[in-house]
């Protein structure tokens, strides 16, 4: 199952399910931002591997060399949005200036410069793209529609990257801003392997050795940024999984702990209970009575 629509403006949308699949490109006409619906994609950037799994998505600057991996016994489901580089400028231009400005500017040649890492998919970016989703799945064809979507993809995004880069960034305490700079691209490395290894055994030497810092620098640079502990941020990672898991699966417990990473159901138990409020068999029975009650009102 494939769909592609390339817009009069250059801006392209692929989403397809495929079992197996390789994609080498380098493409400087247009950003990538890539999602996956269901299963996961192992995307090498500049020869860093990042596997993205349904709760994250990355986004890929105009020029950058990257490559695709898909290997699944069951369909994986990608959304790729390819965004041509004027189309990101203006918008650029038009988020970061006031209407006085944007009045007074010629257009922007200048083409913005993302952070290439994993962002949570949340809030606004997550609510627009279920419903892109959802017209894709009705074969939407209307191009001001579909660039509508594309506008609102990039507002969700933006504020996504001054929650997780901005903000974060701000947190760490360093008086120089080359070593702060530093030590935060350092630390995105860190939160990459986390998500990217979430379902394996972690250790915190190996984490610290992937990110080239000691382990008690890590420690102590990675709760200043992220708010936890890497320890406390892979178990609310590994949660996260477990609840989307619950309500969109019909997977054992047992399945679904091997999947997330946990190895004992009685330490997955009590670890849910204390995060959620309630066991992982009551949210998801709460979860399936919702959805069908959702599904008779409609």
């Amino acid at each position: 199952m494939r769909y592609f629509k390339e817009l009069s403006n250059r801006n392209r949308i692929v989403s397809e399910q495929t079992c197996n699949a390789v994609v080498n490109l380098q493409d400087t006409s247009c950003y990538v931002i890539k999602f996956v619906i269901s299963g996961s994609e192992k995307c090498i950037v500049n020869s860093r591997a990042m596997s993205i799994f349904p709760d994250s998505f990355t986004v890929i600057n105009a020029g950058t060399d990257y490559c695709s991996l898909i290997d699944s016994i069951s369909p994986v489901h990608t959304l790729t949005l390819y965004l041509d580089t004027k189309f990101v400028a203006d918008f650029n231009r038009c988020f970061s200036l006031d209407h006085e400005d944007l009045l007074a500017h010629t257009e922007s040649k200048d083409k913005p410069q993302f952070v290439e890492t994993l962002y949570p998919l949340v809030g606004n970016l997550n609510y627009n793209i279920a419903h892109l989703k959802k017209q894709i799945s009705n074969g939407i064809e209307d191009e001001m529609l579909i660039n509508e979507y594309l506008h609102h993809c990039l507002i969700g995004y933006y504020q996504i990257y001054t929650q997780e880069i901005d903000n974060k960034y701000q947190r760490l305490s360093f008086l120089k801003t080359k070593t702060k700079k530093e030590i935060f691209r350092r630390l995105l490395l860190a939160k990459e392997y986390l998500h990217s290894n979430s379902d394996k055994e972690v250790k915190l030497e190996d984490l610290a050795k992937y990110c080239c810092l000691s382990t008690n620098h890590l420690l102590r640079t990675f709760k200043e940024a992220f708010g936890k502990s890497p320890w406390q941020y892979l178990i609310q990672l590994r949660l996260d999984r477990a609840k989307s898991f619950l309500r969109t699966t019909d997977y054992p417990l047992s399945e679904i702990i091997c999947l997330v990473g946990f190895e004992s159901l009685s330490s997955f138990v009590r670890l849910f209970k204390t995060s959620v409020g309630i066991t992982p068999f009551k949210y998801k029975r709460l979860n399936a009575i919702k959805n069908n009650f959702f599904e008779l009102r409609h």
